[in-house]
């Protein structure tokens, strides 16, 4: 079992708000300390999802995922930064931050499904929408991201997710190791559950990564089975707002402080970015 694990802190996602947790970071010199935080505690990688700075609400606008980006590169330029394309309606929409800051990871989603977002207008969340993520823009982001040395962390929540991943390998334009992220507790998603995790890690390709999340309840339980069966692990605001103790989290960074606790219990212990880099196969950037 590879003796390192990578540990990602998801700061912000589409779904907690400042009223929730107000350690949510909103402005660039939020997440930018929250990122070195997360860093300072053993995280190799963060995951972004851009925010408007006065309002919260998720956006994609390329300025705004910028000054982000830019402020946490600053902060901690070591880090790897894994940048979502999943904020957005339109096709270019969702690819515009990707295709601009050519970040080395980004996020791959699978699926079409239920799925509650926040609307980008009302700040409210809809419980009636659907995250639409066809075979066409599947293979689109996909290409687009390996074109440009971006490399793609795919997005799975429930095995058809797997499936139709499969299909669209087909084309032989992902580059190895594949990067797999097993998404569990989203409403309309699957829910965790440690035999079909298993069964899951099994059906992937002969030397690919994974990597494990879970909403809420079922972030630590996720997490420590990942690393357990040799995978990888993220915590973070994004998908739970507390720690193990039932107490709202600190930020991201001490979510981060309790993998590295369950990594070490498991005989792990923390990638640096650079053998995160290694692991995943991200190219070096000239």
């Amino acid at each position: 079992m590879e003796k390192k694990v990578i540990i990602t802190a998801a700061l912000s996602g589409s779904w907690p708000n400042k009223q929730q947790n107000s350690a949510l970071p909103y402005t660039p010199a939020e997440y930018a300390e929250e990122a070195y935080k997360a860093y300072k505690a053993g995280a190799a990688m963060v995951h972004v999802h851009a925010r408007d700075p006065k309002t919260g609400i998720p956006t994609p606008d390329v300025a705004t995922a910028t000054a982000i980006y830019d402020a946490i590169k600053q902060r901690a330029p070591e880090l790897i930064i894994n940048v979502t394309s999943g904020v957005g309606i339109a096709t270019e929409d969702r690819l515009a931050p990707i295709k601009a800051l050519k970040p080395e990871v980004a996020s791959l989603n699978t699926n079409t499904m239920n799925f509650a977002m926040v609307d980008r207008k009302t700040g409210k969340i809809n419980i009636d929408n659907v995250f639409t993520n066809t075979f066409t823009m599947l293979q689109d982001f996909g290409r687009t991201m390996e074109e440009q040395g971006t490399k793609p962390e795919a997005e799975i929540y429930d095995i058809g997710g797997l499936d139709n991943w499969f299909i669209i390998s087909k084309q032989g334009f992902f580059s190895q190791p594949y990067n797999f992220n097993f998404v569990w507790g989203t409403a309309g998603g699957f829910s965790f559950r440690p035999l079909a995790f298993a069964s899951l890690v099994d059906m992937l390709p002969q030397g690919s990564t994974f990597t494990s999340c879970g909403v809420a309840r079922e972030q630590f339980p996720a997490v420590t089975q990942s690393c357990l069966m040799g995978g990888h692990m993220r915590v973070g605001l994004e998908d739970n707002l507390r720690i193990p103790t039932g107490e709202l989290a600190k930020g991201s960074w001490e979510q981060v402080e309790w993998a590295v606790r369950i990594a070490s219990c498991l005989g792990r212990e923390p990638a640096t970015p650079d053998e995160a880099r290694k692991l995943l196969g991200i190219k070096p950037r000239k």
